[in-house]
């Protein structure tokens, strides 16, 4: 957090699939705005695989209170979407295990265009974007709120 308590947000986004990455984005820098997030950062990697790497230099960077990573996998004829999805999840969730940093998972893994076009901004189910930066930011208030009743109780944080 600043000095001047505003929070800092780093946007991690795949761009394999430019349409969905900028609806994704869309929906997050809308929530982002709601909460009255104001210092945000963006992040560009090729794909859904690299976003744990990326997630991690912005969490121990030390410049971010969360980390919202934005991408799609859609479901094609061989394993790789299996592979490409389980290890996405597993590593964005280790890195905000290993650094105590809100790291959302907006990514969305589908089997078709129209599935992952139903849960973008404009989409008929969901706006993941906007979701996932719900998810974070819910995460960080439960952290604020445990740091200060650490504090309050004279713990130092």
């Amino acid at each position: 957090m600043s000095a001047d308590g505003a929070i800092s947000v780093a946007l991690c986004i795949a761009r394999f699939y430019e349409e969905l990455a900028d609806r994704l984005e869309s929906g997050a820098r809308e929530a982002l705005s709601a909460a009255g997030v104001e210092q945000i950062d963006r992040f560009e990697v090729p794909g859904a695989f690299e976003l744990p790497l990326v997630a991690k230099y912005a969490a121990q960077s030390g410049r971010y209170e969360a980390v919202i990573c934005l991408g799609a996998v859609i479901r094609g004829e061989t394993d790789h979407y299996e592979y490409v999805c389980g290890e996405a999840a597993r590593g964005i969730q280790d890195v905000q295990l290993d650094t105590g940093v809100p790291c959302a998972f907006g990514v969305l893994t589908v089997d078709s265009m129209e599935q992952a076009l139903d849960r973008v901004t404009g989409g008929s189910k969901r706006d993941t974007g906007r979701h996932a930066v719900e998810a974070a930011l819910a995460a960080l208030a439960v952290k604020r709120q445990l740091a200060a009743r650490r504090a309050s109780a004279g713990f130092r944080a």
